[in-house]
């Protein structure tokens, strides 16, 4: 590393760690605003938004729903993605990594937790699926989000991002289709699973980096030996 690093690496972990805590602090402030503001009502985007997605129901799209519903929740979402993901981490000899990204999806689905039970808002009637208590934040949503930023952070590549985001969309997507959720539901499971993550990226950003450039000379040295 040259001796600009330290500094450049401390700018680097100061904006996720902004960030990481305004989207928490407003995913609070959308559960406030449901529940103490508007008295457990849907805020009329959400109302507008639930008729949209019950007009787009069709077996196409329930299926599709359905699969993302499987893949984002229950013992899938919380034990199995989690699990996997480390081992790939593993695999590409990133232990700490591997280390990370657990620890991000058990905060994250603590956070989700948390927040469904001090706000404690009621679900949409149309739902398709069995679902736990609280609707506020989507716990689905906040594992897409958590997932997709924890990978955003350790292969920072623009495709990994873009994946990501286009995953998190979807999920949300799912969710109010299948009734689980309302739209404002989805926005706070995303900036919680976006925030938790960033805030521990910005603690365990010099270790982690120090880590991933270690892991890629090792593979350019593998490959000039093989060469």
């Amino acid at each position: 590393m040259t001796a600009e690093s330290p500094t450049r690496l401390r700018a680097v972990q100061r904006a996720p760690l902004i960030t990481g805590f305004a989207a928490i602090l407003l995913a609070m402030a959308i559960g406030a605003a449901v529940t103490l503001g508007n008295g457990g009502e849907p805020f009329a985007v959400d109302a507008a938004w639930q008729e949209l997605m019950l007009e787009s129901r069709t077996p196409f799209t329930e299926g599709l729903a359905l699969v993302l519903n499987f893949i984002g929740g229950g013992r899938v979402a919380v034990l199995v993605v989690p699990l996997a993901i480390a081992a790939l981490f593993l695999v590409l000899r990133r232990p700490w990594a591997a280390l990370f990204s657990l620890a991000a999806a058990l905060a994250s689905t603590l956070g989700v937790q948390l927040l469904k039970h001090l706000f404690a808002r009621a679900r949409p009637e149309e739902m398709l699926v069995h679902s736990d208590f609280g609707s506020f934040p989507s716990g689905h949503t906040a594992n897409a989000a958590a997932i997709a930023v924890t990978f955003g952070v350790l292969i920072p590549r623009v495709w990994v991002w873009i994946s990501g985001i286009t995953y998190v969309v979807l999920m949300a997507w799912s969710r109010t289709l299948l009734g689980a959720h309302w739209l404002s539901d989805t926005i706070g499971g995303a900036l919680i699973g976006a925030g938790v993550v960033l805030v521990l990226w910005a603690f365990s950003a010099r270790w982690l980096e120090a880590e991933r450039l270690g892991a890629a000379r090792a593979r350019e040295s593998r490959r000039g030996g093989a060469a």
